[in-house]
């Protein structure tokens, strides 16, 4: 998938680190919670890049910690990079809501059923808009987090506001 492609390549531009550490930095930014990721296809995808000539791996060995492979780019990375980026910027913006799924259906419900379902979704579109609130809150003056980081969580933020509205507008008609 050139989504996880291009998270892996973006954060070996920045700085040579392990399958483990680009996990670690994947769930500290919180970037699955925007982008279909897991942990497993951050390991198989290392492979795979490193397969394809895109990063080369070095076997090192810090005191009594066993072995690990350290990444870095090479200049064919560094194209992929540049292309991947190129690519899905110039790709037509779809919002794969999978919620949307149970919206199409909700007619196929008795009323009672389709408003315990919107009312889900109300909480957990809630939920997300708390969670981004506090973290936006927490991470806005911590010079280690990038701007970019930051443009992410406040699209976000916004997308949860606009939901948040449809959804006052879907129980009111």
């Amino acid at each position: 998938m050139a989504t996880i492609d291009l998270i892996v390549l973006g954060m070996l531009k920045k700085a040579p680190m392990s399958a483990y550490d680009i996990q670690k930095l994947v769930d500290y930014r919180n970037i699955s919670k925007w982008v279909k990721i897991s942990t497993p296809s951050i390991y198989k995808k290392t492979i795979q890049l490193e397969e394809k000539g895109f990063i080369a791996g070095d076997i090192v060995k810090e005191g009594k910690m066993p072995e690990k492979a350290i990444y870095s780019l090479t200049e064919a990375g560094e194209r992929e990079f540049e292309r991947l980026m190129a690519e899905i910027s110039g790709k037509p913006i779809r919002i794969f809501l999978d919620f949307n799924a149970v919206i199409v259906n909700l007619d196929s419900l008795p009323p009672e059923k389709q408003g315990a379902c919107i009312a889900d979704i109300e909480s957990n579109i809630k939920e997300l808009k708390i969670y981004l609130e506090e973290n936006i809150q927490a991470k806005e003056h911590v010079p280690e987090i990038p701007a970019t980081g930051m443009a992410v969580l406040k699209q976000q933020l916004v997308l949860a506001e606009a939901i948040e509205a449809w959804i006052l507008s879907l129980k009111s008609d």
